[in-house]
C-alpha cells in the first residue's frame, strides 16, 4: 500500500480542507475603489438625464425667435430682454398675486380643517371611526370630474364662478389626502404622550395644540408642501371656473393661454416657463428636509 492509501481508521471527514485565497488589502482596496466610480458614474448620468431639460429650457428663454429650434443651442447673443418682454406682454405679476393667494389660502384651509380630523381618526376611540376612514379612503379614488356638474352648478348659483374662491373655499371642509397622510403621521406619535397629556387636565384640543403638534412637524410640513404645490400647479380648476376672467387667472392657466397665443415665440414662453417654476424649486429647495422627513415617516411611495 502507498503512503496515498488511508489507514483503517481515517476517514474522508478528516482531511484537510481546500485552501481559500484571502483577498489581500489591495485587491479589496481596489474593489471598492471601482464600486465608488461605478456608482458616482451612475449617479451623474443620472444628474445629466434631469438637469439636461431644465438647461435646455434656460438656453431657449434667452434666445431670440429667429433662433430657437433651430440647430444652434447657444444663444448668439444671450435675449435677456425676454424676461422683461413677458411682464410688460402679459399681467404676470396679477398672475402670480393670483397663484399665491391661491395655494398659500388653499393650505391654511387645509390644515385648519384636516389636522383636527386626522387627530380624531388616529388618536381619538370612538364607534364609526372605521368607516369614515374607509368614507375617506373612498373620496381619495373618486375622480374629480365625476363631481365636477354638481359642484359648478354650486358655486355659479352662489355667484363665485369667475374668480379663485370656488377652489379655495371647499379646503374648509378637508381635503381627503391630506388626511390620510396626516393620519399616518399621527400614527407613528407614541399613544403615551397623549395619554399622559389627558392625565395631566388637558383636552383633547389641549393634547392635538401643546403635545402633538409639536411633534408632528414634519408629517405637516410635507402635506402642506403637497397642498401648496398642488394648487400652485392646478389648471383644471382654474380653466373650470376662471377661463372667462383673466384677472383671476393663476401662473399655471396663464402659461397654457400664453403658449397658446404666442406658440411661435419660444423665447417668450419658455422665458415664462423658468419664471414660473423658481417659486416651486426654491421652496423645496429650502423645504426638502422636512419635506423627506415627513414622507419617510408616513410610508407614502411613489
Amino acid at each position: 500500500m502507498t503512503s496515498a492509501t488511508l489507514s483503517p481508521g481515517t476517514t474522508a471527514a478528516s482531511a484537510p480542507p481546500p485552501s481559500r485565497r484571502i483577498p489581500t488589502p489591495r485587491s479589496s482596496r481596489a474593489r471598492r475603489i471601482l464600486a465608488w466610480i461605478a456608482e458616482h458614474v451612475a449617479l451623474v448620468v443620472l444628474a445629466v438625464l434631469f438637469i439636461a431639460p431644465v438647461v435646455f429650457v434656460f438656453l431657449t428663454s434667452v434666445m431670440s425667435s429667429e433662433q430657437t429650434l433651430t440647430a444652434s443651442l447657444w444663444p448668439q447673443p444671450f435675449h435677456w430682454d425676454n424676461y422683461v418682454k413677458v411682464f410688460t406682454t402679459v399681467p404676470l405679476a396679477q398672475w402670480f398675486a393670483n397663484s399665491a393667494m391661491y395655494a398659500v389660502l388653499a393650505t391654511v384651509f387645509m390644515l385648519v380643517s384636516s389636522v383636527p380630523a386626522a387627530y380624531a381618526l388616529a388618536k381619538i376611540r370612538f364607534r364609526g371611526s372605521g368607516v369614515l376612514f374607509t368614507v375617506i379612503i373612498i373620496a381619495m379614488l373618486l375622480p374629480p370630474q365625476v363631481t365636477a356638474i354638481p359642484i359648478y352648478v354650486l358655486w355659479s348659483q352662489l355667484g363665485l364662478t369667475g374668480t379663485l374662491w370656488p377652489l379655495i373655499l371647499p379646503n374648509l371642509l378637508g381635503d381627503a389626502f391630506s388626511i390620510f397622510l396626516l393620519r399616518q403621521f399621527f400614527l407613528t406619535i407614541p399613544s403615551e404622550y397623549p395619554d399622559a397629556a389627558r392625565i395631566d387636565g388637558n383636552g383633547e384640543f389641549g393634547v392635538l395644540w401643546r403635545v402633538v403638534l409639536p411633534m408632528a412637524k414634519p408629517g405637516i410640513a410635507a402635506t402642506a408642501i403637497f397642498m401648496f404645490f398642488a394648487s400652485w400647479n392646478d389648471y383644471y380648476g382654474p380653466l373650470l371656473y376662471t377661463s372667462e376672467n383673466p384677472a383671476s387667472w393663476p401662473v399655471a392657466y396663464g402659461l397654457a393661454s400664453f403658449r397658446g397665443v404666442h406658440g411661435t415665440d419660444w423665447g417668450l414662453t419658455m422665458a415664462m416657463t423658468m419664471l414660473v417654476t423658481v417659486p416651486v424649486v426654491l421652496i423645496f429647495f429650502f423645504a426638502q428636509r422636512v419635506f423627506v422627513e415627513g414622507i419617510t415617516l408616513t410610508g407614502v411611495k411613489g
